[in-house]
């Protein structure tokens, strides 16, 4: 590629505050020292040269500013980045054990998954990837954190993009960079934030799309899904195809029936079972306590809990509650027990059936 310098023009104060073609210069010389896809450079070589005979003549339009912050996410995208795996199973299964109480046959399958892609990495002839993951169950069930579990086993970065309420198809493929404050959509944003072109990419709940926008939204999603067109998928901002084939797509959903057939051909649904009270028990006194805890930064000597509470704590209206809102209770509690420490008002305190009223948030 022949190396290009941009003359001053002649019409413009050298003195001025924004010197244009000087500026030019730079983002030419972003372009040749990035890792941009050799034909995508010449494309932007040439928009460039567009824009400095503009500017030789004269002519100042919005168009240097909208090329420039162009350039500025061309450069920044992994187009050759990729972060190393680690497929270590017995770490794999420390962190699932760490982070989900039970539900050993999902654990399995998780680690079956893993022992694929394990030996995919390692085969030069390997066929495409298996199918994608879809974690289905009520909210708080655990959908999210399996798919935050799968990213910290292998080492790589996570991208949560949420599909609930997405009203167009243009948040996730981005717009024209001609339209007016035009910008790349949340799969190339991701990416960017990344900075490896190989993340594990939580596609979280596909179900809850925007009414009316759902058959758009799901021809993304068939894209990006598919590995025989992931591997070129084109965001219309960027305008040029982005490999995603080395990422690692993980769906979420509250249920099946609002997806097409033709996106469930392409997943592999694990159904997340109903906890019992013995179950959310365990995870309330084991899980959840530890970590709100921690988030609350209340010191543990503070407070302490009465084992025959834990029933009134999952129900703590007499009726059954979810998981996240075991949690949210949690919190309350020891926020109350917080605020009570830090007046002087308690030292320490065990939560009993006599006083929990005192501590149980009003919600």
């Amino acid at each position: 590629m022949p190396n290009r310098t941009f003359k001053t023009p002649k019409n413009l104060d050298n003195n001025s505050k924004y010197n244009l073609a000087s500026q030019t210069n730079k983002l030419l010389e972003k372009v040749k020292n990035s890792a941009i896809p050799l034909g995508l450079k010449e494309d932007v070589n040439e928009l460039l040269l567009n824009i400095n005979r503009a500017i030789e003549f004269g002519t100042y339009t919005i168009e240097y500013e909208q090329t420039s912050k162009y350039v500025d996410w061309l450069v920044s995208l992994p187009w050759d980045k990729v972060s190393k795996d680690n497929y270590d199973l017995r770490k794999a299964r420390e962190i699932l054990n760490k982070n989900h109480y039970g539900l050993e046959e999902i654990k399995e399958r998780v680690l079956e998954y893993l022992s694929v892609l394990s030996l995919q990495s390692k085969s030069e002839n390997s066929p495409s990837r298996s199918l994608v993951l879809c974690f289905v169950g009520l909210p708080g069930s655990g959908k999210t954190s399996f798919a935050s579990s799968i990213a910290e086993s292998l080492g790589r970065a996570l991208l949560r993009i949420p599909m609930g309420g997405m009203s167009s198809a243009l948040q996730l493929r981005g717009q024209p960079k001609t339209f007016p404050q035009a910008e790349p959509g949340l799969i190339v944003k991701g990416l960017r934030r990344a900075n490896f072109k190989n993340p594990v990419i939580l596609l979280d709940e596909i179900d809850s799309t925007a009414g009316g926008a759902e058959s758009e939204v799901m021809g993304v999603l068939l894209e990006l899904l598919d590995p025989e067109q992931n591997f070129a998928f084109t965001d219309l901002y960027i305008n040029h195809p982005f490999d995603l084939s080395k990422a690692i797509f993980i769906c979420t959903a509250n249920r099946q029936g609002n997806l097409t057939a033709a996106v469930l051909d392409r997943l592999e649904m694990i159904i997340m079972p109903h906890y019992s009270d013995e179950d959310k028990i365990c995870i309330a006194r084991d899980y959840l306590l530890p970590r709100q805890l921690k988030l609350v930064s209340l010191p543990e000597n503070v407070i302490s809990f009465s084992p025959d509470i834990w029933i009134k704590v999952i129900k703590p209206f007499g009726y059954e509650i979810d998981i996240r809102a075991i949690e949210r209770t949690i919190n309350g509690i020891l926020r109350r027990a917080a605020k009570k420490y830090i007046i002087g008002e308690l030292e320490s305190v065990k939560i009993t059936t006599d006083n929990l009223k005192t501590f149980l948030p009003n919600w």
